[in-house]
């Protein structure tokens, strides 16, 4: 099974320009921990909530902060035609629990960790890559287009 056929394809985003409380907005309605920054339909970097709160909020910034001051620029990204074990084994080895999902550059649609769970096809790679994004302070160094 590929990406593309488990991928949640409505994709909430943010550009980094957005102010930061516009992207925990969108993380309380999708109830998910990270957005994608993006820049004329293109991944240029990820917000998430811990981003928020120790770049931002602990350095005393407010709500109206663009998301550029505290997103992420490593961005892992899978194509929708990747097996989705291998995308569980991209999540659990780069610790990320959604992986954008970009086809000629431009953002097509948005894999979850519970999207792998859902189907439970992939119950153990699921259960492998939760476990894996769950060890503490483990370093990524991979960017994967």
């Amino acid at each position: 099974m590929n990406v593309q056929e488990i991928m949640s394809k409505d994709v909430k985003t943010v550009t980094s320009s957005d102010p930061i409380k516009k992207a925990a907005e969108i993380m309380k309605q999708v109830d998910c921990g990270s957005v994608p920054v993006v820049d004329q339909g293109k991944v240029i970097a990820m917000v998430t909530d811990r981003d928020i709160v120790v770049r931002a909020v602990a350095g005393g910034k407010g709500p109206d902060t663009p998301v550029k001051e505290c997103m992420s620029q490593t961005v892992v990204t899978v194509s929708p035609e990747t097996d989705a074990r291998k995308a569980a084994n991209t999540m659990a080895d780069n610790q990320v629990r959604r992986l954008p999902v970009v086809q000629n550059g431009q953002l097509v649609g948005i894999l979850a960790i519970a999207d792998l769970a859902r189907k439970n096809i992939y119950v153990s790679e699921s259960g492998h890559a939760l476990s894996d994004i769950s060890e503490p302070n483990r370093q990524s160094n991979a960017v994967q287009h």
